[in-house]
């Protein structure tokens, strides 16, 4: 099969992928190659394999460009990236990566609310600015430091996150910083984006058992993260386009409906004409401003000015995002806030799951071209 021509549109998402595409075929890098209309037009003959992900696929000017093109096999579940009405059409057949990267996603589901709620990540950062501008400079032999600040950096530690209350501790950091002035800069910033002030408060965290949680789509990756949920004693609900009778969760049947009766909002469906935009401004205000939403799908399903501007109104409690509408760009209103959890798109981003993907974009492609069944089939 070394004479096949695969062409992968997408950045390389995954060197084993590689790795064992270029063992079995003649591998294209389509998007390190600067003429790529030159490119087509001298290899089109060759290329009968496209391999995609969630950033590429196959449009339909590609498909017309590649006139002996087979089979589409991509990296990922979502097909959107992908013209089915043109392969259809054409007789080509598209595979992709169900299944293996199911858990996956749904555990970062979870860790999205939990990090949203509990504000670990602001926690984070708030532990290393207070560690990078105490440690080892708290206590200089050249300043006059009165007698109970000369003391053991650990010790003020624990002193200063188990034994204070908030207020005494942002009066102790507040003291320290006139004392050792290098401090200042760490303790009011914190090096945020657009130097945003860091509002460290134990009253902001919010806990995230029993919080009814709402699922927009119930496939595989909305049950899974379902059952997850239920462990936390979170009462589910769902929306899909008809009700499911095989599930024992409450069923609504819009958005607007799911959004107004839970606590949590998680998008976990197939982004389609339908579904773009499905997180608009009536759903996010439904939500309200102690709810959360979270994003595991893809970006279009939300209408990303309509959610930045909640955010920054306050018409919406806070957000957990793997996915954005123009990615890897971001909004930068989003980057001061402390309710946002921001991700670079790594639901199924484990080691594991990307070599069972991989196996699984390049067995279809083996058995295609041995004109055996496809492992998993979409056309």
């Amino acid at each position: 099969m070394e004479s096949i021509g695969v062409l992968m549109t997408c950045p390389p998402p995954d060197p084993y992928l590689v790795e064992q595409l270029e063992k079995r075929f003649t591998l294209f890098k389509f998007h390190s190659i600067p003429d790529k209309a030159h490119f087509l037009n001298s290899n089109k003959a060759s290329i009968r394999a496209v391999v995609g992900n969630a950033s590429a696929g196959a449009d339909a000017q590609l498909i017309h460009q590649l006139p002996n093109l087979e089979i589409v096999s991509s990296f990922s579940v979502g097909l959107d990236k992908i013209d089915l009405a043109k392969c259809r059409e054409r007789g080509i057949r598209v595979t992709n990566t169900p299944d293996v990267l199911t858990d996956d996603v749904a555990d970062l589901a979870i860790g999205l609310m939990l990090a949203v709620l509990r504000r670990l990540c602001q926690s984070d950062r708030y532990v290393r600015s207070v560690n990078s501008c105490m440690e080892g400079r708290l206590v200089s032999s050249s300043l006059a430091v009165p007698p109970f600040l000369q003391i053991d950096y650990y010790f003020l530690q624990v002193c200063v996150f188990v034994l204070l209350n908030i207020d005494e501790v942002i009066t102790t950091l507040g003291y320290i910083s006139k004392v050792n002035p290098d401090c200042s800069a760490s303790l009011g910033t914190l090096g945020l984006r657009n130097g945003a002030k860091f509002a460290f408060s134990k009253s902001s965290w919010l806990n995230f058992t029993g919080k009814s949680v709402g699922i927009i789509g119930l496939g595989r990756i909305g049950l899974a993260i379902a059952k997850r949920a239920e462990a936390f004693s979170c009462p589910i609900s769902y929306h899909t386009r008809t009700e499911k009778s095989d599930v024992k969760y409450k069923y609504y049947p819009s958005v607007v409906e799911l959004a107004a009766n839970c606590q949590i909002l998680v998008v976990a469906c197939a982004l389609t004409e339908e579904t773009r935009h499905i997180i608009n401004r009536e759903v996010i205000n439904a939500l309200g401003p102690k709810g959360v939403l979270i994003n595991i799908g893809r970006g279009p399903h939300v209408d990303e000015p309509e959610l930045v501007s909640a955010l920054v109104e306050g018409r919406l409690g806070g957000a957990g995002l793997d996915v954005f509408q123009d990615e890897p760009n971001v909004p930068e209103e989003l980057f001061g806030l402390e309710n946002v959890v921001l991700l670079p798109h790594v639901g199924s981003g484990t080691m594991e799951t990307r070599k069972e993907m991989a196996d699984l974009v390049v067995g279809n492609l083996e058995a295609h071209f041995l004109n055996k069944p496809l492992l998993t089939p979409v056309l």
